[in-house]
C-alpha cells in the first residue's frame, strides 16, 4: 500500500507540473494562430496593412500611404483602408495619417445635429438673449435672457449679454436719459455741456420713444433713435483741424522737394544727350563707306577706289613722260667706248 500510495502521489504531483509548465509556452502566441509549421502568427501593427495573411507561411505586411489609406489596429487579416474624405458641410478637424483616419467635423456655423444626423445651422440668439455656451460642431448655441444690468440689443451667435452703462459712476456728473433695458443700453448725458438749449432742462426724447407700449405690443419692437453725445468744447474740434492742415503743409512741401530734384535731374540728362549728339556730327567718318547724318549724302566706296586708281596711273604716266624728255648725256670712258648718261627706262 505504501508504495502505491507514493506511486499515485508522484504520478498527481507531475501532472500538475506539466501542466504548469505547458501553461506559459500557449500564451506566448499573442495572435493564438499558428502556421502550418507550428509558428506563432504575427499580427501586422498600425500604420500596415496585411498583404499575405498567416496560413502556409508567416503573415507578410505592407506600410499604409500616408494622408491615402491607414490601418489603426493590430489584426491577422485586416488590409489598410481609405481615408475618409471630408466633404459637403464638413471640414477636417485632423487629418489622415499612416495609422489614424482623418476626423470630420462640421463647417463653422454648423453642428451635427443627434435628431437629423447633418449639419445644421448654428442657433442665432435673438434680442435680449446673449449666448451662453457658444455653437461647437458636437452642439448647438445655448442662449440665456439677458437679466437686470445687462442688455442685448443685436441678433448673435457669439456674443453674451453686455453689462449696462452707468451714468451716475461718481466719474463724471452725468444723467440718466434712458434707463437700460433687456434690449438697449443706458443714455447718459452730460448737463454742464455747452449747447443751445437751457443746461437745466434734459433733451426731449422722440414720442415714440416715450409712448408706453399697450397689452397686445412688444416692447422689444421700439426703435429707440441713435444717441445724440455732445461735445465737450469747440478746442476738441479744432485740434483735428490743425492737424490736417499741418499734414497737408508737410506733403506738399515733400512734393515740392521731389518736383525740383526730378526737373534738376531731366535737365542733366537733356545736356548730356546733347553734348553727345554735337560730339557726334562734328567728328569725322572712319571710312567712306558709311553716311553723313548731317547732309544725308553716302559715298561711294567702290568710285573712291576708282578715282584713287586713275589718280595712280596719271603720275605713273606723268613720270614716265618726264624721263622721256631728259636728253642724254655721253660720258666717254677710259677705253674709248661711249655710254648714256640718262637712267635705265622703267617699264
Amino acid at each position: 500500500m505504501d508504495t502505491l500510495t507514493w506511486t499515485l502521489l508522484c504520478a498527481a504531483v507531475a501532472v500538475v507540473c506539466g501542466s504548469t509548465l505547458e501553461l506559459p509556452l500557449e500564451e506566448e502566441c499573442e495572435s493564438g494562430r499558428f502556421t502550418r509549421s507550428g509558428e506563432c502568427c504575427i499580427e501586422c501593427p498600425p500604420g500596415e496593412g496585411v498583404i499575405t495573411p498567416c496560413g502556409v507561411t508567416q503573415t507578410e505586411c505592407g506600410q499604409c500611404l500616408d494622408s491615402e489609406t491607414y490601418s489603426d489596429t493590430y489584426s491577422l487579416t485586416d488590409k489598410c483602408q481609405t481615408c475618409t474624405e471630408c466633404t459637403g458641410l464638413m471640414r477636417m478637424e485632423t487629418p489622415c495619417t499612416d495609422s489614424n483616419n482623418a476626423v470630420c467635423v462640421c463647417d463653422y456655423g454648423y453642428y451635427m445635429s443627434t435628431e437629423t444626423g447633418g449639419c445644421e445651422p448654428c442657433t442665432v440668439c435673438p434680442r435680449g438673449h446673449g449666448v451662453y455656451i457658444r455653437c461647437e460642431p458636437e452642439h448647438d448655441t445655448i442662449c440665456e435672457p439677458c437679466e437686470e444690468d445687462t442688455y442685448s440689443d443685436q441678433e448673435s451667435s457669439l456674443d453674451p449679454c453686455m453689462p449696462c452703462t452707468i451714468c451716475n459712476d461718481g466719474s463724471e456728473e452725468l444723467e440718466t436719459l434712458r434707463e437700460c433695458s433687456s434690449t438697449a443700453d443706458a443714455m447718459c448725458y452730460d448737463p454742464l455741456a455747452p449747447t443751445m438749449a437751457s443746461p437745466s432742462s434734459p433733451p426731449e426724447l422722440p414720442s415714440d420713444e416715450l409712448r408706453t407700449p399697450g397689452p397686445d405690443e412688444d416692447s422689444t419692437t421700439t426703435k429707440p433713435s441713435t444717441p445724440r453725445f455732445i461735445g465737450s468744447g469747440l478746442n476738441e474740434n479744432l485740434i483735428p483741424i490743425y492737424c490736417s492742415t499741418l499734414a497737408a503743409v508737410l506733403i506738399g512741401l515733400l512734393a515740392y522737394i521731389v518736383f525740383k530734384r526730378w526737373n534738376s535731374c531731366k535737365q542733366n540728362k537733356q545736356a548730356a544727350n546733347n553734348r553727345a549728339a554735337t560730339a557726334n556730327q562734328t567728328s569725322p567718318s572712319p571710312e567712306g563707306e558709311k553716311l553723313h547724318s548731317d547732309s544725308g549724302i553716302s559715298v561711294d566706296s567702290q568710285s573712291l577706289q576708282e578715282q584713287q586708281q586713275l589718280q595712280t596711273q596719271a603720275e605713273a604716266h606723268t613720270q614716265t613722260q618726264t624721263q622721256l624728255h631728259v636728253p642724254e648725256q655721253i660720258v666717254v670712258r677710259v677705253d674709248g667706248g661711249a655710254q648714256s648718261d640718262s637712267p635705265p627706262s622703267q617699264a
